[in-house]
């Protein structure tokens, strides 16, 4: 069984890497919103998987250096595409959380992805 948890940050980036005149080098920022999802079988006593605060406190690190900053000066993020910012996120969290199967990085309302280690 999954569950996930959801947080909204609001950050800044460009993409040093795209093609000359491409439009996200230049300055820009995104509310992105994560979905961490969890992976395991319910609890006997308690019926969750795990308890939501759980996730929340173990993401709340990587939130504050990831909300309201410029990603690019984020060390391990100089090219932060969502695909990048997923992985970013899944190398520092999967040790606080193990049971954690999978970061989905909406980077606009339409266009996002997802990444399972």
């Amino acid at each position: 069984m999954d569950i996930f948890k959801v947080f909204t940050i609001e950050a800044a980036h460009r993409l040093p890497n795209v093609p000359a005149g491409h439009k996200c080098a230049r300055l820009h920022g995104h509310s992105f919103r994560i979905e961490l999802r969890v992976s395991g079988e319910p609890g006997a006593d308690t019926g969750w998987v795990m308890d939501f605060a759980d996730i929340k406190a173990a993401f709340k690190p990587l939130y504050e250096q990831l909300d309201h900053h410029y990603l690019n000066d984020i060390e391990g993020l100089d090219n932060p595409t969502s695909e990048r910012l997923a992985m970013w996120i899944w190398a520092r969290l999967k040790p606080a959380l193990p049971l954690l199967s999978e970061v989905v990085v909406h980077e606009t309302c339409t266009s996002g992805c997802s990444y399972r280690g």
